[in-house]
C-alpha cells in the first residue's frame, strides 16, 4: 500500500566533452560521488574525479591513459569501480584485464596510480563482496578468480560443462495443475514430478554473451551467470571456491543477474518474442517464481539484450536497467509493483548504506535521487476519513477505500488505467467528492469518486499536459486548498507549479533553494493553506530545528516551513490550528508579516485588523527523517520510528513492535510520548514486528496496518475508541457512544463515569436516544460500583476538552449502582407501560437486587391486566437476569402462590414436587401458611412472629430453643411475667451451655435461683458474686468453705494473688496463707496490715520477711536477665547494621560456602539452566530467575517455613535485625510492667530494715531503666530504612508488584522495617530517698 515518492534530487553537470563510464558512492565524504570519465573510442584517457557537494565542483583525483590491450575491443571498458572510503583508494577493473588502484593520499613507497594485477586474456566480469574483502573475477578464458583486498589470488576455478553434474534437479510441480486434486483416475494419468514442457536452456538469438557476477548479502556465496556450450548457466560458489549448485535449464535466459541481499532469491531475465520477465532462482538452482515486465511489442523490439538487474541494500527494491530507462519494482504480498520509471539514464548505482538512495547518469548529467516509501493518505478528519489509498503499479493506479471495502493487496477495489507511467498521486475531498490527482510522465489528471456512492467507478474530470524536457523532472504532487501543487526539479533549482482544480495553470513559483524540498504528505487541523517543507541539510553548520514560515508572493494560500537538519526528511505532515487573537498596538503592521514562534511553531497572520485585533494561524510540522527520528518542529519526539500519521486529535506512530498515540497540543513541548507500557496505557499497543501504518479512520475508530509480508490488518485501538466515546459523551450523543462501547467491547460504565453529573441530568435524553429496551437493559445490567474512568480507562489527555471533574453525584462510590437505577426508575414512572421490562431490570440490578419490588410489579400487572402472555414474558425476562431458584424463594416469601407457580414453571424444578407443595400451602390458614413459608425459607424471625400470633406457647418455646430466637421472644413477652420467666430460664440454660457463664449467672440471679447463679459465677471466676449467691441460698459452712477454697485456688492460678488472699482472710480465716499470698503478689503493705489488725505479729518474721527475701531474689534475677540481654543484643544490632551498610549484596545473599565470591548477574538474562540463587535485586523479589526455583518458593508450604524462620530470627539470617529490635521492645514492656512491683518491694525491704537488699534491688532497677533509655535512639530510629533502600526491591515503576510464597514473607519483613518505628516509652523509677 506504499508508493515510492521522490524526496530529493540533485543534478550534476558532467565536465564538457567527457563521458561517464562508471560511478561509485563515497560514504566517507558526505555521500560524495566518485566517477570515471572514459575511456571511449575517441580517447583512451581515464579521468577519475570526485564531486564535492559543498563546493559544487568536480575535483580531479587522477588521470591516465589506458589503451586497450585486447585487439577485439574497440576501447577498454570499466567493468567495476569501487571506492574504499577507509583507505581513500579507488579500485577499477578494466575489461582489458588490468586491475588499477588509485590512491588519493599515497605513502612514500606507494604510487598514486598502480596496476596491481593483470589478466592477459581479459576480464568478463568482476564484483567485490559486500564486506569488501574478496574480489570475484570472471575471465574470458572461462575461469573464476578470487582475490583478496591486497590483490592476492586465493582461488582459481575453471568453468566447464561438467559442472552441470553437480545438481540433479527434481521438480515436484508445486502449484502446477497436475498436482491439484481431481480424483483417483485423474491423478494416475500423469506423474506430477514431470512438467508438461521442459526447457533446454536455449540461448536467445540476440544474447550479448556477457558474464555477470553477484554476491549474496552476507558474502558467503557468489553467483556467476555465464554461457557454457549451448546454454546459459548460473553457478553458485561458496566463499571458499566450492561449487555449490548450478541452475536448471531456462530458455532465452539473458546475462543479467542480481542476488537479493536477503539471500532467498537470485534474479535473472528471460526474454522471448512476446514478453520479457524476471525469473527467480533459489540457491540450489531451482526456479522460484517470476513476473512480467509489462512491455509493449514496440518496447520489446527496442529492448535489446543489455538488461541489468540490481537489488538495493535492504532487498526492498529491484531496479531493472533497460535501454536508457530504469524501472523500480517493489514486492508486497507476493506481487511485484512497478513504482517508478526514469528515462534518459545509461548507468545506475545504489547507495551502499541508504536503501532508497541511488545515483544515475547519462552523457551530460549525473543525478542523485532519494526516494521514500510512503502511503498516500486521504484526509483523516471526520467525516471525510474514507481511508482511500491509491497504490501505483506502473500505468495502473489501484484504489481502495478501506472504510468501505478492506480489499487485501495486491487486489484493489478499483483500478484507474493511465497512458503513461505514474510519478505521484494525491487524494483530497471536496464537497463530498473524493478527488484523485495523478501526475504521470506527460500529463496531470484529476479523477473523482462520489463519497455517497463510492461503489461507482472513478471518472476523469480533466487532463492537462505536463511534459517537460530532461533533465527537468516533476517529482511530487500535493493538494492545496483549491489548487494542485507540483514540485519539480531542474538544473536551476526547485520550482512549484500551481494548477487550479478546474485545470487552469497558475504561474510558476521558482525557489532559489538548491536543497531537497518536500510537499507535506498530510495536513490536518484548521489551516487555510498547504505547507511546503524545505528540508535544508546542507552541512554540519546547520542547527537542527530552526523553523520559520513565509508565503509565496503570488499565492497567499501556500506556506513554507524551513526545517534545517542534518538528516533527509522522508515523510512529513502538518498539524494546523488557529492561535488566539492578539492585541496589536501598531495598526500599520503589514498583515502578511511572519515571525518565528517558540518551540518552532510557525505563525502566519492574515486578514485585516478589527479594533486592533489580528487573528493568527499556526502549525506544527511533523517529519520523519531517514534514520527513523520523528520530529515536531525542532523537538525530537521518538527514535526508531518506522511510520506515522496524523488525525485531528492524535499523532500516531509505530516503532518496531509498538503502536503509540500522542495527544496533539498547540505546544510541541507539551506533547507527551507514552512509555513502552502496552499493558496499562491505552496510548501504547503491541503490534507484529515490522508492521507499519497505512491509514487511520477516526470516525469508525479503525486503524489499518500493513505487515512485512504485505497483508493488511485492521485494528481498533483503545485510544481511538475511547477518544471517540468520550467525544460523543461530551456532545451528549449517547446513542453513538453506546454502540461504540457495544461494538468494541468497552465497559458501558464509562457512559456514566466519564461525566456523572451530565449523565444524571440527561437520563431522559439517554433513554430517548438509545430507545431499544434490550439496549437499556444491557446498560443497567452492566453497572458496577467502580469508576472505570479512573481505573480501566483512565484519561491520558492532560488537558481534556471537557473540564467537568469526573466526580459522581452520590456521596459514596459504593452506592453508584443504586443511585443510577433509582434515577432510571424515576424516568420510567412516566412511561410505565412502555418501559415495564426496563423497570424490572432496574430493580433487579440494584445491589442487593430488589427482587421483591420487581415481583410485586409483576404481581400488580397480573392482577390488573388479563394478559397472561405479557406476564409470562416478564417472568421469563426476570428469570434470565436472576437465579430462578433465588427468585422462586422471593416469590414464595411474598406469600403469593400464583406468582410462585409462574416462577416455578420457568425453572428446572420437578412439577411432581412443587405442585403438591404449593397445594398443601394453599390449604393452610393464612398465619400457619406464613409460618410454614418463613420457616422453609429460613426466615426464622418472621416465622416466630407468625407463631406468636398463633399463641402456641409450647411450640414457641421449642422454636426459640431450636433457632436461638431468645432476644425476639424476650421482647415479645416482656410484659407477661409468667411466660417471660420461662423464656429467661431457657435462655440462661442456653448461655450456660455456650460458655457465657457471667450472663447466665445474671439471668439465674434475676430468677432468684441463687444456687444456679452461684455455680455460673464460679465458672466465670467472679468470686464475689459466687460467694454472695452462696450466702443467699444459704450454703452450709463446710460447703461454703469448700467453695471459697476452690475460688482461692482459681485466683492463685490466674496470678490474682490479692483476690486469693482476701478470700482466705474473709471466708477461711487463714491469716498465714493470706499473708503469704499478699507477699507473692508484692502487696506487702496489705500483708503487714492484716498481721497488725489481727495481732498476729509472729507473721512478720514467719511469713512476711521470708516473702520479702523471696521476692527480692526473684526480682533481682529478672533484672539481671534483662541487663544481660541488653548487653548482648545492642552490640549485635550495631554489628548487623554496619555489615548491611558496608556490603548490602553479601548481607542479602548470605554466606557462600567455601568463601567464594557473591555472584552479581543482574544484567544476565535468566534461563532454565541458571544455577545461581539470584542477585540483590532478584533473589527476594520474584522478578527473575528460573521457572523451577521461583515456582517452588511460591508455595504455601514454603511460606510457612519462611514464617518460622522469621519468627526465630536466627543469627546471620536476613530476619535477625527485625527479631532483635522486636526483642528489645518486648524487654522494655516487661520492665515497665514490673515498675510498681519493684517500688513496693524496695519500700517494704526498707521498712523491715533490709536496707542493703533494698539498695541492691533499687540499683539494679535504675541501671536497667537507664540502659533502656540509652538504647532508644540507636535501636528504634537509626534502623529506619529509607525510601530508596531495600524497601523498593521488586517494585517496578508504575506497577504494584506483590511477591508470593516464601518471597512474600521477606517482602512483608522489609515493608515493616521500612515504616517509621515509634520507640516505646520507658517508665521512670522513683528512687527511695532513704536509700541514696
Amino acid at each position: 500500500m506504499r508508493n515510492l515518492r521522490n524526496i530529493g534530487r540533485s543534478l550534476i553537470k558532467t565536465p564538457s566533452e567527457r563521458h561517464v563510464t562508471a560511478a561509485s558512492w563515497d560514504v566517507g565524504q558526505d555521500d560524495g560521488i566518485v566517477a570515471s570519465f572514459g575511456p571511449t573510442a575517441k580517447s583512451s584517457l581515464i579521468d577519475l574525479r570526485r564531486w564535492k557537494k559543498r563546493e559544487k565542483e568536480w575535483q580531479v583525483i587522477a588521470s591516465w591513459d589506458a589503451p586497450c590491450p585486447l585487439p577485439d575491443l574497440e576501447c577498454d571498458k570499466v567493468l567495476d569501480l569501487h571506492h574504499f572510503p577507509d583507505l581513500q583508494t579507488t579500485c577499477l577493473v578494466l575489461a582489458g584485464g588490468d586491475l588499477i588502484v588509485v590512491r588519493e593520499d599515497p605513502l612514500e613507497h606507494e604510487e598514486k596510480i598502480e596496476i596491481v594485477g593483470s589478466v592477459d586474456v581479459g576480464i568478463a566480469a568482476a564484483a567485490w563482496s559486500p564486506d569488501e574483502e574478496l574480489l570475484a573475477i570472471a575471465t574470458n578464458a572461462s575461469t573464476v578468480l578470487y582475490m583478496t583486498r591486497d590483490f592476492e589470488n586465493t582461488v582459481n576455478l575453471s568453468l566447464s560443462f561438467e559442472d552441470l553434474k553437480v545438481s540433479n534437479h527434481v521438480s515436484v510441480g508445486w502449484g502446477k495443475k497436475e498436482t491439484q486434486f481431481k480424483g483417483k483416475k485423474a491423478r494416475a494419468l500423469r506423474d506430477p514430478t514431470v512438467p508438461e514442457t521442459v526447457d533446454e536452456g536455449l540461448l536467445h538469438t540476440s544474447d550479448d554473451r556477457t558474464t555477470t557476477i553477484s554476491w549474496r548479502g552476507d558474502g558467503a556465496y557468489v553467483a556467476v551467470n555465464s554461457i557454457e556450450g549451448p546454454r546459459r548457466i548460473i553457478r553458485v560458489y561458496s566463499r571458499e571456491g566450492v561449487l555449490d549448485s548450478v541452475s536448471e535449464p531456462v530458455d532465452n535466459l539473458l546475462g543479467a543477474l542480481s542476488w537479493r541481499p536477503e539471500g532467498n532469491l537470485i534474479a535473472g531475465i528471460q526474454l522471448s518474442e512476446k514478453t520479457a520477465r524476471v525469473v527467480f532462482f533459489e540457491r540450489n538452482g531451482l526456479r522460484h517464481g517470476q513476473f512480467e515486465l509489462r512491455l509493449s511489442a514496440e518496447e520489446l523490439l527496442d529492448l535489446g539484450p543489455s538488461i541489468k538487474l540490481k537489488w538495493n541494500v535492504d532487498s526492498s527494491v529491484l531496479v531493472i536497467c533497460l535501454r536508457k530507462q530504469v524501472q523500480l519494482w517493489t514486492m508486497g504480498n507476493y506481487h511485484y509493483y512497478l513504482k517508478q520509471e526514469l528515462d534518459d539514464i545509461e548507468g545506475f548505482c545504489w547507495h551502499p548504506e541508504k536503501p532508497l538512495h541511488f545515483t544515475a547518469w547519462n552523457d551530460d548529467i549525473i543525478q542523485t535521487l532519494a526516494y521514500a516509501s510512503v502511503v498516500t493518505n486521504s484526509p483523516t478528519s471526520s467525516p471525510n476519513d474514507h481511508g482511500l489509498i491509491p497504490v501505483i503499479d506502473g500505468r495502473s493506479l489501484k484504489v481502495t477505500p478501506l472504510r468501505v471495502a478492506n480489499v487485501p493487496p495486491p487486489m484493489a477495489f478499483c483500478e484507474i488505467q493511465i497512458d503513461h507511467p505514474i510519478i505521484d498521486v494525491a487524494v483530497s475531498v471536496q464537497d463530498k467528492t473524493l478527488l484523485i490527482a495523478i501526475l504521470s510522465r506527460y500529463n496531470l489528471e484529476l479523477w473523482e469518486m462520489k463519497a455517497t456512492s463510492i461503489q461507482d467507478a472513478p471518472t476523469r474530470r480533466w487532463q492537462v499536459p505536463m511534459h517537460v524536457k530532461a533533465p527537468t523532472m516533476r517529482v511530487q504532487l500535493a493538494f492545496n486548498v483549491d489548487v494542485l501543487c507540483i514540485l519539480q526539479s531542474a538544473l536551476t533549482g526547485w520550482g512549484i507549479l500551481l494548477v487550479a482544480l478546474d485545470g487552469v495553470k497558475k504561474n510558476a513559483i521558482q525557489s532559489m533553494d538548491q536543497h531537497p524540498q518536500v510537499l507535506a504528505n498530510h495536513v490536518v487541523g484548521k489551516v487555510s493553506k498547504h505547507v511546503l517543507v524545505v528540508d535544508d541539510h546542507s552541512g554540519a553548520s546547520v542547527t537542527d530545528g530552526q523553523a520559520q514560515t513565509r508565503e509565496f508572493a503570488s499565492s497567499k494560500r501556500l506556506g513554507v516551513a524551513h526545517q534545517k537538519s542534518t538528516k533527509q526528511t522522508v515523510n512529513c505532515a502538518v498539524y494546523g490550528f488557529p492561535s488566539q487573537t492578539v492585541q496589536r498596538s501598531d495598526t500599520n503592521t503589514n498583515p502578511q508579516d511572519t515571525k518565528p514562534l517558540t518551540n518552532g511553531n510557525s505563525e502566519t497572520t492574515h486578514g485585516s485588523g478589527v479594533n486592533g485585533v489580528i487573528s493568527h494561524e499556526q502549525y506544527i510540522v511533523f517529519r520523519l527523517d531517514e534514520h527513523g527520528s520523528l520530529f515536531a518542529n525542532e523537538r525530537c519526539l521518538a527514535r526508531g520510528c518506522t511510520s506515522f500519521t496524523l488525525t485531528p486529535a492524535h499523532l500516531i506512530f509505530t516503532t518496531t513492535q509498538l503502536l503509540k498515540f500522542v495527544h496533539l497540543t498547540q505546544d510541541t513541548e507539551t506533547l507527551e510520548i507514552p512509555a513502552d507500557n502496552a499493558e496499562s496505557d491505552e496510548r501504547c499497543r503491541s503490534i507484529e514486528r515490522g508492521a507499519r501504518l497505512v491509514t487511520v479512520m477516526p470516525s469508525i475508530f479503525a486503524l489499518v496496518l500493513q505487515m512485512p509480508r504485505g497483508n493488511l490488518e485492521t485494528i481498533y485501538p483503545r485510544a481511538l475508541v475511547l477518544a471517540g466515546i468520550r467525544r460523543s459523551i461530551n456532545r451528549k450523543q449517547y446513542r453513538k457512544a453506546f454502540f461504540a462501547c457495544r461494538n468494541h467491547r468497552v465497559d458501558l460504565n464509562i457512559l456514566y463515569d466519564h461525566n456523572p453529573e451530565q449523565f444524571c441530568s440527561n437520563i431522559t435524553l439517554f433513554v430517548d436516544q438509545v430507545q431499544k429496551t434490550e439496549h437499556i437493559d444491557l446498560f443497567l445490567s452492566s453497572l458496577r460500583n467502580e469508576d472505570v474512568s479512573r481505573t480501566m480507562y483512565k484519561e491520558t489527555l492532560t488537558n481534556p476538552e471537557s473540564q467537568t471533574p469526573p466526580q459522581i453525584t452520590t456521596t459514596d462510590q459504593d452506592s453508584k449502582i443504586n443511585a443510577v437505577c433509582d434515577r432510571f426508575l424515576a424516568v420510567f414512572k412516566d412511561k410505565a407501560s412502555e418501559r415495564l421490562q426496563n423497570t424490572l431490570t432496574a430493580h433487579v440490578c440494584k445491589t442487593p437486587p430488589d427482587l421483591d419490588a420487581a415481583l410485586m410489579q409483576i404481581e400488580k400487572i397480573r392482577k390488573s391486566a388479563n394478559n397472561r402472555q405479557k406476564v409470562d414474558a416478564l417472568i421469563e425476562h426476570i428469570c434470565f437476569l436472576v437465579d430462578v431458584n433465588r427468585l422462586y424463594d422471593n416469590a414464595l416469601g411474598l406469600y403469593c402462590l400464583e406468582l410462585t407457580l409462574l416462577v416455578a414453571q420457568q425453572s428446572q424444578k420437578d412439577p411432581r414436587e412443587y405442585l403438591p407443595f404449593l397445594q398443601n400451602l394453599q390449604q393452610m390458614p393464612p398465619l400457619r401458611r406464613q409460618f410454614s413459608i418463613d420457616d422453609i425459607l429460613s426466615r426464622h424471625v418472621k416465622a416466630l412472629k407468625s407463631l406468636l400470633e398463633l399463641d402456641a406457647f409450647d411450640e414457641v418455646k421449642s422454636y426459640v430453643i431450636k433457632h436461638g430466637l431468645y432476644q425476639q421472644a424476650l421482647e415479645h413477652y416482656r410484659y407477661r411475667d409468667d411466660k417471660l420467666r420461662d423464656i429467661i430460664r431457657i435462655y440462661a440454660e442456653h448461655l450456660e451451655q455456650t460458655g457465657r457463664f457471667r450472663e447466665a449467672g445474671i439471668a439465674y440471679e434475676s430468677l432468684k435461683d441463687h444456687e444456679s447463679a452461684c455455680e455460673a459465677f464460679r465458672q466465670a471466676h467472679l468470686w464475689r458474686e459466687s460467694l454472695s449467691n452462696a450466702s443467699f441460698v444459704p450454703f452450709e459452712t463446710s460447703r461454703l468453705q469448700s467453695l471459697a477454697r476452690d475460688l482461692s485456688d482459681d485466683m492463685a492460678e490466674t496470678k490474682d494473688f490479692h483476690s486469693a488472699a482476701l478470700i482466705n482472710q474473709d471466708y477461711l480465716s487463714d491469716l498465714p496463707t493470706a499473708a503469704r499470698l499478699f507477699c507473692k503478689g508484692y502487696h506487702f503493705p496489705d500483708a503487714v496490715r492484716i498481721a497488725a489488725l489481727h495481732q498476729r505479729l509472729d507473721l512478720l518474721e514467719a511469713v512476711i520477711d521470708p516473702g520479702l527475701v523471696e521476692g527480692m531474689a526473684t526480682m533481682t534475677e529478672l533484672l539481671a536477665d534483662c541487663k544481660s540481654q541488653l548487653h548482648a543484643q545492642i552490640p549485635r544490632i550495631r554489628e548487623v547494621r554496619a555489615k548491611k551498610a558496608e556490603d548490602p549484596l553479601a548481607y542479602w545473599e548470605g554466606d557462600i560456602p567455601g568463601g567464594g565470591d557473591v555472584p552479581d548477574d543482574v544484567s544476565i538474562a535468566p534461563t532454565d539452566a541458571s544455577t545461581t540463587g539470584g542477585s540483590l535485586f532478584t533473589r527476594y523479589t520474584n522478578r527473575t530467575g528460573t521457572v523451577g526455583t521461583n515456582a517452588t518458593r511460591r508455595t504455601s508450604k514454603n511460606r510457612r517455613r519462611e514464617e518460622r524462620k522469621r519468627a526465630r530470627g536466627k543469627k546471620g539470617s536476613v530476619y535477625e535485625e527485625e527479631y532483635l529490635v522486636n526483642s528489645v521492645a518486648r524487654l522494655i514492656e516487661r520492665v515497665n510492667s514490673v515498675n510498681e512491683e519493684v517500688g513496693r518491694l524496695v519500700m517494704a525491704l526498707a521498712q523491715r530494715g533490709m536496707r542493703e537488699r533494698a539498695r541492691a534491688v533499687q540499683s539494679a532497677m535504675l541501671e536497667v531503666t537507664e540502659m533502656c533509655n540509652g538504647c532508644l535512639d540507636e535501636v528504634f530510629q537509626g534502623g529506619v530504612v529509607k525510601e530508596s533502600d531495600e524497601s523498593n526491591l521488586g517494585k517496578d515503576s508504575g506497577v504494584d508488584f506483590r511477591p508470593q510464597g516464601a518471597d512474600g514473607v521477606l517482602a512483608e519483613s522489609l515493608e515493616e522495617s521500612s515504616k517509621p518505628q515509634k520507640a516505646p516509652v520507658v517508665r521512670g523509677f522513683d528512687r527511695l530517698p532513704l536509700l541514696r
